[in-house]
């Protein structure tokens, strides 16, 4: 379908990650992509998922005949060799790791909600590289433990972060502590469960009809937009 043919409609996209998950860190270039490309067509929802609720259940015992967090370490650095647009700490997982991605997930949902009620801003900044302010923190506290081995499960380090980068504490410990930031990651948690999400990250969109899951190719995400936004027939069953 050629670049020229006449847009009807927007694309909704829901894209569920754990803040911990090494692809969803890697596939951030993607989705950043996605918006210059795009623009105002997309609308992009951030969903928080727990694949690491539970750090040492999930490496410590799930890796524990793989060399447990050591086995971890090295399979990521293995992982990322070959990438040249993220880094990666040489002590990843080896000093400094959060027992859960649950508390940055809160932090996360209680800034969407400040964004989503005008508090903060929405709009694209130049000086974050056109990420709103929620997105630019968002990838600031990946950047802090993928790059830094800053402990993001810790509250303490969260709200530094959020205070060098402008975003009131206040409001955002408020929506933590009356159960609001909860309520909304709960949410994210049955849309999960509705969509069958596979795992981090998964793209969902069509009305849940397609889901992209993993290490999934840019073009094809792509190719998959284009085909809901310019054929008309793109509620049906699509070629794509």
């Amino acid at each position: 379908m050629s670049d020229t043919a006449t847009n009807t409609h927007n694309i909704h996209i829901e894209i569920f990650s754990d803040v911990l998950c090494i692809w969803a860190y890697s596939a951030q270039i993607r989705f950043d992509q996605l918006k210059q490309d795009f623009g105002n067509q997309l609308q992009l929802q951030y969903r928080f998922i727990p694949i690491f609720a539970a750090v040492e259940e999930r490496i410590g015992q799930g890796w524990k005949d793989k060399g447990g967090f050591a086995g971890f370490n090295e399979n990521l650095h293995k992982t990322a060799a070959s990438w040249d647009h993220v880094e990666l700490h040489p002590k990843i997982w080896l000093q400094n790791r959060p027992k859960s991605s649950t508390v940055p997930h809160l932090y996360l949902k209680a800034i969407q909600l400040l964004q989503e009620r005008g508090i903060i801003s929405g709009q694209p900044l130049a000086e974050h590289g056109g990420r709103s302010l929620f997105e630019a923190w968002f990838w600031r506290i990946r950047c802090a433990f993928f790059e830094e081995t800053q402990n993001i499960g810790e509250i303490a380090v969260l709200d530094a972060i959020a205070e060098d980068m402008g975003i009131p504490v206040v409001p955002v410990h408020e929506l933590l502590d009356n159960g609001e930031a909860h309520a909304a990651l709960h949410l994210d948690s049955e849309a999960r469960d509705h969509y069958m999400i596979p795992g981090s990250p998964t793209l969902v969109f069509n009305d849940g009809r397609q889901r992209l899951y993993g290490n999934v190719g840019y073009r094809i995400i792509e190719a998959n937009i284009r085909e809901l936004l310019y054929n008309s027939d793109s509620g049906e069953a699509s070629w794509c």
